[in-house]
């Protein structure tokens, strides 16, 4: 078998039939319950732990209340499966509640309390022009405005040292003027406080005592890290989406629980891991990404399982599409992203939150994206969104403007009758009358050709973002395997690995709700960071291992509110650089003590590091540590899915029809075979043109590619290398 298509040591995955009667025949089973609300569709993945068989569902989100989905979704599966709610040990939960929450501005009316002279530093930024040709650029507006920003006379120096004393009397009354100007949230966040938190402590101590009712968020607590600017955004959006979150959070344990939940709710994390609802309430920033990222650690999961070194995460919804690259099995971490950004794919025009998170890209627009005609008189696709309400003309409610979705209905790759297994039949004609009437009319073109642009410029805007993301990363696109997700992620997978240059495409089974199915692949796990600036001929490691066990407790304390076993990992990771230099290097290293080290091993590792990196190292000039990193997780859970089970016999007892669609190669209409995914047996083989459909998404296989199907249900598709 060829690399990168090696059989799995062991069963993880198939593909899945609607069964009603299939899940609750053991009433000792337990289950666990995937939930992702993502910007236009809200995706269910129920799994038994003894069988590993799934049911699955999907509804539109309901934006004005998230918890309104996801109790019509779990509904939905109790009428196929009435009382398997009492049986789940788990429900994992990712949300677009937070991000939404900072792109829209409805967050909590948020204060700031800083240093005596530090104002000003959510507006000052880093004086970096992100595009230094635009004298019109703007940037995005402070998550707390000047009038709610307030100064207390203190100032502690960077080793530590407290060079003036907090006045504590000053806190009172600023605290008054501020909760009378009716604000509900608080950040602190003084300078240097990652060093020496004594003063937040004391503001904190005196906030409890004076205001109880206000939501607080300290900067030592939430992000203990160096960069005044990036500390004093991540506490700020912290602290403005830490009451909605809070919020949501509990009404949904409640609605929930009236549903007969009574097992443990989990919340999705930007970094990857999964934790407990009190840690993600304390701290809604670090769950800003949590639905993107389940769909790459689930790419992750697949890309071990079948042993493939580079593996492209292509996950492309309702609203957006994000990609991973993934190397040697393992998705890369980031210590800092953007939110909120004005220009969509320019770095810097967005509010800096520095809390790890998976190395996502967003390379493009999604299938509610609407296509329309720019000032200049060009065709230009998103980055607004028809969401779910009213969304794509195609869904006839309400929506009078052309989308991706609408453009594809029209080419011929979706199904009008079978949407979502037929439960959602879409309006062809809505979507050609929108077409026509705000694209094709001004390109003085017909319908078809206006649909094929949205959908050639769409893959086309993705292809050039991900061979730059590719590259960045050192990595090949002639190489990669795609494997994608979302609803919209396998019907363009296929035009996006043409562009690219990439040989195969994996879609995996349910990758209409890839990232709920993600959610299950994930550790219960907790990232901590502590900035402390020391030269490493001067580091006394001693002192370094006890900073290290300190962030180990703090984990552990998080984990425990996770309530499993006691058995904790913990990975250790220290951020290093040059002496004077901006920028700090990863440092990996096990977990024994640190002072069983010796000072030449590090340096020997962070220069062979180094020089991987960037060519080249200095042995001459002198390093520093910055900051000391831990991830406490917990050991996963197994995630087990039975081979494929099916009783076809032959491949042409799962084609469906045939239905013209259009081709890419030659521009026209042309038979494509439409096939029953839930049909195809292991070993099925077939060629393209060929369409092939499950009820959460549709797959595409063009004429110059060949698909087949693994014992897993997995569909590997081939492209010619001409």
């Amino acid at each position: 078998m060829a690399e990168g298509k090696k059989k799995p040591q062991q069963s993880e995955a198939s593909s899945s039939k609607d069964n009603p009667q299939s899940a609750i025949r053991n009433p000792q089973s337990t289950y666990r319950l995937g939930c992702d609300i993502g910007g236009t569709f809200t995706d269910f993945v129920l799994v038994n732990d003894e069988t590993g068989e799934f049911q699955i569902n999907k509804c539109l989100t309901t934006p004005v209340d998230p918890s309104d989905a996801v109790e019509e979704g779990i509904r939905g599966l109790m009428e196929r499966l009435p009382g398997f709610m009492s049986h789940i040990d788990e429900l994992i939960h990712g949300t677009t509640l937070v991000i939404n929450a900072i792109i829209e501005r409805k967050g909590a009316k948020t204060a700031l309390i800083t240093t005596r002279g530090f104002r000003d530093v959510l507006e000052l930024g880093r004086e970096i022009r992100y595009d230094a040709y635009d004298i019109f650029a703007e940037y995005p507006e402070p998550l707390v405005t000047r009038p709610f920003r307030r100064e207390v006379t203190e100032r502690i120096s960077a080793d530590g040292r407290v060079l003036v004393k907090l006045n504590p009397a000053e806190v009172p009354d600023v605290l008054a003027e501020l909760c009378d100007a009716g604000i509900e949230s608080l950040a602190v966040c003084l300078i240097n406080s990652y060093e020496n938190p004594a003063h937040e402590i004391q503001i904190k101590e005196i906030v409890q005592q004076k205001a109880p009712q206000l939501s607080l968020s300290t900067s030592y607590e939430v992000l203990p890290q160096i960069r005044e600017y990036e500390r004093s955004c991540t506490t700020a959006t912290n602290a403005y989406v830490k009451p909605i979150t809070a919020k949501y959070l509990a009404k949904l344990s409640a609605r929930l629980k009236t549903l007969g939940f009574d097992g443990k709710l989990f919340i999705m994390l930007s970094s990857g891991g999964i934790t407990s609802v009190e840690t993600a309430r304390e701290y809604p920033v670090r769950i800003i990404e949590s639905g993107p990222t389940a769909a790459v650690i689930a790419s992750q999961h697949y890309g071990k399982m079948f042993q493939i070194k580079d593996m492209f995460c292509f996950d492309m919804g309702g609203t957006t599409a994000k990609s991973c690259l993934i190397q040697k099995g393992q998705a890369g971490l980031v210590s800092t992203f953007e939110v909120g950004r004005v220009q969509r794919f320019k770095k810097g025009s967005g509010l800096p939150i520095q809390v790890p998170v998976v190395d996502l890209m967003e390379i493009g627009a999604g299938g509610g994206s609407i296509a329309h005609i720019s000032k200049m008189g060009l065709l230009q696709v998103g980055p607004e969104s028809a969401g779910a309400d009213p969304g794509p003309a195609c869904y006839a409610r309400g929506g009078q403007n052309p989308t991706v979705t609408d453009a594809d209905l029209v080419l011929g790759y979706l199904d009008p009758d079978y949407f979502l297994g037929g439960t959602m039949p879409l309006d062809k004609a809505s979507a050609e009358k929108a077409i026509d009437k705000k694209v094709a009319k001004h390109l003085k073109t017909d319908v078809t050709s206006a649909a094929f642009g949205i959908h050639d410029l769409i893959n086309e805007t993705m292809a050039a973002a991900a061979k730059t993301h590719i590259a960045e990363k050192g990595g090949n696109p002639n190489i990669v395997t795609i494997s994608a997700f979302g609803g919209a992620g396998p019907v363009h997978a296929y035009g996006l690995a043409k562009k690219i240059g990439a040989p195969r495409i994996l879609v995996p089974p349910l990758a209409g709700v890839g990232s709920a199915l993600g959610f299950f692949t994930a550790p219960v796990a907790f990232d901590l960071t502590r900035s402390h600036r020391e030269s490493l001929e001067d580091a006394d490691f001693d002192q370094i291992e006890k900073l290290f066990k300190s962030l180990e407790t703090e984990g552990a304390a998080i984990l425990e509110q996770a309530g499993k076993e006691p058995k904790i990992i913990f990975e250790r990771t220290l951020m290093m650089r040059f002496v004077g230099q901006g920028a700090e290097t990863d440092l990996h290293i096990d977990a024994r003590p640190f002072n069983e080290w010796k000072k030449e091993q590090i340096r020997e590792r962070f220069d062979d590091v180094y020089q991987k990196l960037y060519g080249r190292t200095y042995p001459e000039t002198p390093v520093e540590f910055v900051t000391f990193k831990v991830r406490a997780s917990l050991p996963q859970r197994p995630f087990r899915i039975p081979a494929l089970q099916t009783t076809t016999a032959s491949i042409e007892d799962c084609i469906k029809g045939l239905r013209p669609a259009f081709s890419l190669i030659q521009k026209e209409y042309i038979p494509f075979t439409v096939f029953d995914r839930f049909k195809l047996f292991p070993g099925a083989s077939l060629s393209g043109p060929a369409i092939i459909e499950e009820k959460e998404s549709t797959i595409i296989v063009g004429e110059d590619a060949k698909a087949s199907v693994d014992d897993h249900g997995f569909v590997w598709i081939d492209l010619n290398s001409e």
